[in-house]
């Protein structure tokens, strides 16, 4: 039995090469970058994090660093489940959800972590492992881009080895939407995965509206249209649009997944590791998608998250972000002919530039 003896927070902010935008966040120039460090009993450690576009990182690390360390040291680093739970419970009152369910998500990676480098596995085979070899596509935050710059960062990426791509869309006015899209799908040629995300932007009229007239571009699927606080607004634009919908990125739990599940709202389950409630509740997401025959995709931490997919029968592509974390990590991720590699390190692999961060620390 090892027990969790001591945990260590980071909190770091990350300048981005170029500053990004998107129809709802606006401009981004930084991230924030909140890791979670624990060690157990025999000396072993094991390292999480999650990560926000430039607001409330103080308020998760101060989660993990003066509420979760009482709750957790001293209990068995192996009960994976028993410490999440018993940190939900522990947060649900004053959190279930928001910056609480941030610093656990962050915590329980750092526990899968530690799980899998004291059995000397790669995290996806102590997942159960299916196959290490996950379609992957190119993340774009690139809203404000003109055409010519969006299809020479477009081409970039197909040079480093993506074979589907993702963009922005939610512009002031459809006609550049459908613009845009339509030099994409003549630069990328016909059956070339496509992918556009909305970011919240539009009512459900605008969003079906959207979807009609971009359906010609045969997108892969339009990502997060509405507010994901309309479960009846996906569904309608499920049933009138005409184009799969992926969406999940701001669900917070297994149980908000299960209401857009069940409810016919969402084709591609979109959870993101760094936020739903880390590897233990992805993993259920994932497994509840396959029950009801949806494929799963995956949002942020791609890095984590490739490990998460490549256990999952019914996993569809992995995103890939452009927020410049690989300059802080010693094994970026590897790409082969459009597939991301799961790595064979034990653990998830990651391993932090400790020593560059400390630069930016907050």
């Amino acid at each position: 039995m090892a027990l969790i003896r001591t945990t260590e927070t980071g909190l770091y902010r990350i300048p981005l090469p170029v500053t990004l935008s998107d129809s709802t966040h606006g401009q981004l120039t930084a991230f924030e970058l909140v890791t979670c460090r624990i060690r157990d009993s025999d000396g072993a450690e094991g390292v999480g994090y999650t990560y926000t576009v430039g607001r409330n990182g103080g308020a998760i690390a101060d989660i993990l660093r003066r509420e979760i360390p009482e709750l957790i040291e001293g209990r068995d680093a192996d009960d994976t489940e028993a410490v999440w739970h018993h940190v939900w419970w522990g947060l649900h009152y004053g959190g279930r959800g928001g910056p609480a369910v941030l610093a656990l998500s962050a915590l329980d990676i750092a526990l899968w972590d530690l799980k899998s480098r004291r059995a000397n596995l790669p995290l996806f085979r102590m997942l159960g492992g299916f196959d290490a070899r996950i379609p992957c596509y190119a993340g774009g935050i690139d809203l404000d881009l003109s055409v010519e710059r969006l299809l020479k960062q477009t081409d970039d990426n197909l040079a480093r080895g993506f074979r589907a791509i993702k963009m922005k869309v939610g512009r002031p006015d459809l006609a550049s939407d459908v613009a845009r899209v339509q030099a994409m799908r003549k630069h990328l040629g016909d059956g070339f995965p496509l992918m556009a995300d909305a970011n919240m932007k539009w009512t459900v009229e605008e969003a079906i509206r959207a979807a009609r007239a971009l359906q010609r571009y045969d997108l892969t699927w339009l990502e997060e249209p509405i507010t994901p606080d309309d479960i009846a607004g996906h569904v309608r634009i499920m049933a009138a649009g005409g184009v799969p919908i992926a969406a999940g990125e701001n669900l917070r739990s297994l149980w908000e997944f299960k209401n857009y599940i069940s409810a016919g709202a969402v084709s591609y389950p979109e959870p993101d590791a760094t936020n739903c409630g880390g590897v233990t509740a992805f993993m259920k997401i994932a497994r509840l998608a396959e029950a009801f025959n949806l494929p799963v995709t995956s949002h942020g931490a791609h890095d984590v998250t490739v490990h998460l997919l490549a256990a999952c029968p019914n996993r569809s592509y992995l995103e890939a972000h452009g927020f410049g974390l690989e300059r802080y990590i010693e094994h970026p991720l590897v790409l082969n002919e459009g597939m991301a590699l799961a790595p064979m390190r034990p653990g998830h692999g990651i391993a932090f530039d400790w020593n560059g961060l400390v630069q930016l620390a907050q």
